[in-house]
């Protein structure tokens, strides 16, 4: 049996800091990333079927969230004013990270190769669960920010202000309804945030 090197590459998302320009209170790594936005992206598409008729299967977005950024164990983290500087460099980087999955798909048995590239390859995502990862995703970054901001760091206040904008843009009822109930406590201590649930 031949042995395959794809999860040993997954495992060192967690050696590939986020944020690598900003000067961080705390580092996040691309795998803490990851998994904070599957959470998210899970409970996105819950509100949406629960609250707003959605029909989509949360678990399988929960599944896309997680590997949304994969590609980077191969390309880095690329910063988003680099990788967004003009359209030509994000275009390029588009065509860098479509090889870069390939490459991950390519790490696995062959047997296993077609259930990944379903998770890997976003062109075989729907549109809809795209969208709600795009969300997630944003929302994640946007709860980094404040917990920057909360711990005094006003390296975040740009980057909090470009993601409000970000937010805007991807705004959805199921986003929206997420944001009154639980982005407040994002800039509440643990104290504040433990006073209602004592043990």
């Amino acid at each position: 049996m031949t042995q395959s090197h794809f999860f040993a590459h997954l495992s060192r998302l967690k050696l590939i800091n986020r944020w690598p320009l900003m000067r961080n209170v705390r580092t996040e790594n691309v795998s803490e990333h990851s998994l904070q936005v599957a959470m998210v992206a899970h409970a996105l598409a819950i509100i949406k079927n629960q609250k707003f008729g959605g029909k989509l299967n949360a678990d399988r977005v929960a599944m896309l969230a997680l590997y949304h950024d994969a590609s980077e164990v191969l390309t880095g983290d690329l910063p988003t004013p680099v990788k967004y500087y003009n359209a030509q460099i994000a275009h390029e980087y588009k065509k860098i990270e479509k090889i870069a999955r390939q490459k991950l798909i390519e790490m696995l048995p062959a047997e296993l190769q077609d259930a990944y590239r379903l998770l890997l390859d976003d062109n075989l995502h729907d549109p809809e669960e795209t969208a709600i990862v795009k969300q997630a995703d944003a929302l994640c970054a946007y709860l980094k920010c404040l917990e920057e901001l909360s711990a005094g760091n006003n390296e975040f206040f740009l980057a909090k202000n470009r993601l409000e904008a970000t937010l805007r843009e991807r705004s959805s009822e199921e986003m929206n309804w997420f944001i009154e109930v639980f982005v407040p406590s994002f800039s509440l201590s643990l104290d504040e945030i433990s006073q209602d649930t004592p043990l």
